[in-house]
């Protein structure tokens, strides 16, 4: 189960490696090329990760109960 501090933890890790992609996403040394990763995986990944880091504080702050009601309009 993933806690809201390895979340976090993910969560920055990947904002990190975005920053050093943006910065240095690839290189080359003689006639070879060294590319580090796909920009747009990374973006897609922290959206990921910042969609759990928002629900498990959610979660935290509202307790494991469900939100959502049910209303049913009558016409009495």
């Amino acid at each position: 189960m993933v806690t809201l501090s390895i979340a976090k933890e993910h969560l920055n890790a990947w904002l990190e490696a975005e920053l050093t992609c943006t910065t240095n996403q690839s290189y080359t040394i003689g006639s070879r090329t060294l590319t580090r990763a796909d920009l747009a995986e990374i973006r897609e990944t922290i959206r990921y990760w910042q969609g759990m880091v928002t629900k498990l504080e959610n979660k935290a702050k509202h307790g494991s109960r469900n939100a959502a009601y049910r209303v049913v309009p009558r016409d009495l």
